[in-house]
């Protein structure tokens, strides 16, 4: 483990895995920063429950960088394997940090090797940005070793929604809650989990449950464009032949908008 409030050097994070706590403040300039509409809606997913929060492949920090902003947490960590985006994410903090109560740490590393063990208390785990193949991996890995522990995910593929789902039902995945959003032409569904479930109903659905349930016209719009396009992707997969996927055909029309 490093401790330092100096910047990293490229030979330091390049050695992985890397941890890097520092103690910083956050100061005017974060306020500037500008969540896009998918990282907002995952933002405003989080609780105060949580005694550290991971914002894994975090590309730039941003949405770290907001929750370190409102106190999210007392400890707010920033995941990613790329050594050069870790540095640039460092560097912001040094910046931009300089009256928070939170202490923010910078691991360059494997997201499937978080070192929850070493930092005591409730964890949340953010994974944004990547295909939903690959945050199954994370998944699994994290669940494997540290099974005993209750974590919450906060998790929102770019594409394999389903593989990922059908994933956490078979982990038997408490869902506490999820979103459908269109941003820039694409969709992104936002899935909220715990690695328990209280009750059995309550598990991670295939094809989900509350992002078909729309309170305002928008959303039954973007509901309906979501399913249908859905459909006619695994359609085509079925048609190609290259795979069977009517189950998850079946289970998507037998959703009720």
């Amino acid at each position: 483990m490093i401790k330092t409030n100096q910047f990293c050097s490229d030979t330091a994070l390049a050695n992985l895995p890397k941890i890097i706590t520092i103690r910083r403040f956050c100061y005017y300039g974060i306020h500037r920063l500008k969540l896009s509409k998918r990282l907002k809606y995952i933002a405003q997913l989080v609780t105060s429950d949580y005694d550290h929060i991971w914002d894994c492949c975090c590309d730039h920090g941003l949405l770290g960088m907001a929750l370190l902003k409102v106190h999210a947490a007392p400890d707010i960590h920033f995941v990613d394997i790329v050594a050069e985006l870790m540095l640039e994410v460092e560097n912001k903090l040094q910046h931009y940090c300089h009256q928070s109560a939170s202490k923010w740490h910078v691991h360059c590393m494997d997201v499937a090797k978080l070192p929850l063990d070493q930092f005591k208390g409730k964890h949340l785990i953010i994974i944004a940005g990547v295909g939903g193949d690959l945050i199954t991996q994370f998944v699994e890995a994290i669940n494997q070793q540290y099974s005993d522990l209750d974590i919450d995910f906060l998790l929102c593929p770019v594409h394999h929604q389903f593989k990922l789902r059908y994933a956490l039902n078979q982990l038997k995945f408490g869902s506490k809650d999820e979103l459908l959003i269109k941003e820039n032409q694409r969709f992104y569904e936002i899935i909220y989990t715990s690695s328990h479930s209280e009750k059995k109903e309550d598990v991670v659905s295939l094809v989900g449950n509350k992002i078909w349930q729309a309170k305002t016209e928008e959303q039954l719009l973007v509901s309906k464009e979501y399913l249908q396009q859905t459909l006619n992707h695994y359609t085509r997969i079925q048609k190609g032949n290259k795979k069977n996927v009517q189950t998850i055909i079946d289970s998507y029309q037998s959703i009720i908008l």
